[in-house]
């Protein structure tokens, strides 16, 4: 590498991808969870997050100078030193590698980091069913909240420390006149010091993790489903489940599955045939034989008798009511509470219960979060 005057060449050109695309897949993961119809996005940028972190510690262990842990300063005297000096001398030299502050935050990164990614991969797992930790569902589904608060709040402190990080760079380039903004473009800091070496080895294993993230980018996007993304249940056949419930059932309006209600609310609903959401069913409609068979089939398989995110949900959010309709549970409020109502008024929904237009393979018992999808141009 030509040595520039007054520079140093600090990172690598792949050491900068990385960089950035630690940066992205953080902020664009949080972005997206607060969107319903980018979950599957939310995940592959996740896997992502995992994969680069996982590079990042083994790079600070094999990577070239500046890189690695043991050129970190990590000590509270060197942390309390970086910041008097900088408010002291303005013009201070700056250090080739990472100073105390970056050390930190590259510390805190890969702690709060890791935590984010094994806390998302085991929530994925327990309370959507899916991915390779859906075996744990069936066990700890109802620890998922913890798990849940788990997750969120890590993501918010570390978003917290991307923006201290963000304004501590700023401060560098527009204070301190260092141009720490282009070091993790040009690769190059206005310092002292010797120039960064890549070998053959590191550049492979670099592109390779590179490589991998862009892959696994594609993978699970392209794919309705993988072993990724897998869901533990799959569809149901109702009419080979029971055929009285599906023939009788279909014959007025689609199938909803039974674990979306609770036991009590589906008895309501038997206990109220005579005004059956506006159609009256009697012994002329279906027999009390067939009622009787139905109506053991739809308790066997309600919320109670679920370990599924909307199962246990809508239950933890009813308390004593027992609505006739889940669009009337607390939870499916909170839920929807950011679509937009003239959604559910639009010729294409027509009405909230129209859960078969959003929720794709609705009518096959999946209720999956990576196959929701939202119309948006709607009239």
């Amino acid at each position: 590498m030509n040595k520039k005057i007054g520079k140093v060449f600090v990172w690598p050109l792949c050491t900068r991808i990385i960089h950035w695309i630690i940066a992205t897949s953080f902020i664009l993961s949080f972005i997206t969870s607060f969107c319903d119809d980018k979950f599957k996005l939310h995940i592959a940028l996740g896997f992502i997050f995992g994969i680069v972190l996982t590079f990042r510690i083994i790079w600070g262990f094999v990577g070239p100078s500046y890189a690695t842990f043991d050129t970190f300063k990590l000590k509270f005297k060197e942390l309390k030193y970086y910041f008097v000096e900088k408010m002291e001398d303005r013009w201070r030299k700056i250090h080739a590698g990472h100073n105390a502050a970056s050390s930190w935050f590259t510390i805190i990164v890969l702690f709060l980091g890791y935590i984010i990614v094994m806390s998302g991969m085991l929530l994925y797992g327990i309370q959507e069913a899916s991915g390779v930790f859906a075996w744990l569902n069936e066990y700890y589904y109802r620890h998922s909240y913890m798990l849940l608060a788990l997750h969120k709040y890590i993501s918010y402190i570390l978003f917290f420390w991307a923006i201290i990080h963000v304004l501590g760079v700023l401060v560098e380039q527009f204070y301190h006149k260092t141009d720490m903004v282009l070091a993790m473009i040009t690769g190059y800091k206005n310092c002292e010091g010797k120039d960064t070496k890549m070998s053959q080895t590191r550049n492979i294993f670099a592109y390779s993790a590179i490589f991998l993230s862009v892959g696994v980018l594609y993978f699970v996007l392209s794919h309705e489903e993988s072993f990724l993304t897998k869901n533990k249940f799959g569809t149901i056949d109702f009419q080979k489940e029971n055929v009285l419930f599906y023939d009788k059932c279909s014959k007025c309006h689609k199938i909803y599955p039974p674990f979306m209600l609770p036991n009590d609310s589906w008895m309501k609903i038997f206990d109220g045939l005579e005004n059956h959401f506006g159609e009256k069913i009697t012994e002329n409609n279906i027999s009390n034989i067939d009622q009787d068979s139905i109506k053991t089939y739809i308790l066997a398989n309600s919320a109670e008798n679920s370990t599924r995110k909307i199962s246990f949900k809508t239950l933890d959010s009813l308390g004593d009511m027992r609505p006739l309709s889940i669009t009337k549970s607390p939870y499916w409020r909170e839920a929807h509470k950011n679509i937009d109502n003239t959604v559910f008024k639009s010729s294409i929904v027509k009405d909230k219960s129209n859960c078969f237009v959003c929720h794709q393979h609705f009518e096959d018992g999946i209720f999956d979060n990576t196959l929701v999808r939202i119309p948006r141009d709607v009239k």
